[in-house]
């Protein structure tokens, strides 16, 4: 046998052996079961859902360029209805329509800042509730903003509002924080940081929207899950341009703007220039879901020590969401060309949102498009962008704290780290704050996924004590 013969053999049996080690890990590892359910409380459920109906009727779409602090301060009137404790005995800041309550403690050492946005999409189509009924209907409460995210608003005000009624006194500050803006991704949330800047508060946890307790998270894996979000992708939207001269369109000449926006846009389909990578989390995130799988998911997500090369490649091809995890994203979501249907554009235009992922950050990835689209003759400007913000440690004390409170609150749950691909009001408390943990302590279902900023947006009532529960358990755990 040749020298290169002894080598493919020799090749060939370390491959073996790798993958004989990566099976028997796998067998000897066994298979999980997501095994929890949620306690039903029908008296605290009913109480809940009432009060979270009640914040759903009031409309309270945020719209860019609009000045719409007066809906937001009808708003707020309510909640010192539902929760009278909060508002007489906390201190209140209201910055343009933007909530900011401190409860004073013991210490102003280890503050905790619990939020969620008051704001909502608007509402279109046709719903089995209307959007804003906030009906309470088959054991869920419908409407705009029931998921996404006044329950939430909600269960960390009736927290408070229990606790106050308890006599409670915190050992560390804690602070409400509610922003009118973050669907619009405005400025409401960085005028409450500014504030709290100017006090010198820095906090030891911010707990935001972003995760849930979500039902089969991956394909493949059933039950429920903690989904604890450690990491949020930046963010970016680019437009790209091609010019001419015009012309009328019974003689077009090649190459117009809109084939060359046409072109680029399926060499960026065909040849994306994303680089796929496993950042820590999401290794964290895949390692920690593997048991709960079946056995092919075992063995390739159990041992990324092997496949991970492999699965590099497969999983972008195969799965939206997978390649949102491994990459940064394109999406190419607006278009422009000429106003008249018989009139060659002198400019066409579209428009790019971009997903970063840290390893290929905010300015990789556009040098990498721009380099692209002038191959096209095309040029792009950056509208804005910003980076994929530092992730929280998972060994970090605010982390466990977090992990020991789902112990507590929903017994038997498995916890697991997650990255956002979308974006959340907590980027901005980063300024601020080394452990921003975005967690809804909320039951997510695939319904409930559909239909936040979809039709018929519900929330189960049988997950709001729960939620409750877990902010209670936050502010008694930060000591």
């Amino acid at each position: 046998m040749s020298v290169v013969g002894w080598i493919l053999l020799a090749v060939l049996g370390v491959l073996v052996l790798l993958l004989l080690i990566a099976l028997v890990r796998t067998l000897l590892s066994g298979a999980r079961r997501a095994e929890w359910k949620a306690r039903r409380e029908p008296e605290r459920e009913a109480l809940y859902s009432e009060k979270l109906s009640r914040m759903v009727q009031v409309e309270t779409v945020s719209r860019r360029g609009a000045v719409q602090r007066e809906k937001f301060l009808a708003f707020h009137a309510l909640l010192a209805e539902l929760f009278p404790l909060v508002h007489e005995r906390l201190e209140k800041t209201e910055i343009d329509g933007n909530l900011l309550f401190r409860w004073k403690g013991n210490s102003d050492e280890r503050p905790v800042v619990l939020m969620s946005h008051q704001d909502v999409v608007p509402a279109e189509g046709e719903w089995l509730h209307e959007p804003f009924s906030g009906d309470i209907a088959d054991g869920k409460v419908w409407g705009r903003g029931s998921a996404d995210t006044k329950c939430s608003v909600m269960a960390f005000f009736q927290a408070v509002e229990e606790l106050l009624a308890e006599g409670y006194v915190p050992e560390q500050d804690v602070y409400l924080s509610s922003s009118c803006t973050e669907e619009i991704g405005g400025d409401g949330c960085p005028k409450l940081v500014e504030e709290l800047k100017r006090r010198g508060v820095r906090p030891f946890l911010v707990c935001d929207e972003g995760g849930a307790i979500v039902e089969e998270p991956i394909g493949g894996v059933k039950g429920h899950f903690a989904m604890i979000g450690v990491l949020e992708k930046g963010q970016g939207n680019l437009r790209v341009s091609a010019r001419s001269n015009g012309g009328h369109s019974s003689y077009p000449p090649k190459n117009s703007p809109i084939a060359r926006l046409s072109a680029f846009v399926c060499d960026v389909e065909k040849h994306s220039p994303m680089h796929a990578d496993f950042e820590p989390e999401v290794e964290a995130m895949f390692g920690t879901l593997a048991p709960y799988g079946p056995f092919a998911y075992r063995l390739l997500f159990g041992n990324l020590w092997l496949f991970k090369p492999l699965l590099k490649k497969l999983l972008p091809a195969i799965s939206p969401q997978a390649a949102a995890l491994l990459k940064t994203t394109v999406a190419f979501t607006m278009q422009s060309g000429s106003d008249a249907t018989n009139v060659m554009p002198q400019e066409a235009t579209l428009t790019m949102n971009l997903r970063y992922i840290p390893h290929q950050n905010r300015k990789a990835s556009n040098v990498a498009l721009t380099r692209m689209a002038e191959k096209h003759d095309l040029s792009v400007t950056v509208l804005d962008a910003y980076n994929a913000l530092p992730p929280v440690k998972i060994d970090s004390a605010a982390y466990r704290l977090v992990e020991d409170v789902i112990d507590e609150v929903f017994p038997g749950l498995p916890k697991c780290p997650y990255v956002m691909t979308g974006g959340t009001d907590a980027r901005f408390y980063q300024q601020i704050c080394d452990a921003c943990i975005r967690f809804s302590p909320v039951v997510y279902g695939p319904e409930q996924m559909k239909g936040m900023h979809g039709l018929n947006e519900n929330v189960d009532s049988f997950s709001l004590p729960g939620a409750v529960d877990f902010y209670k358990a936050v502010i008694r755990h930060n000591q």
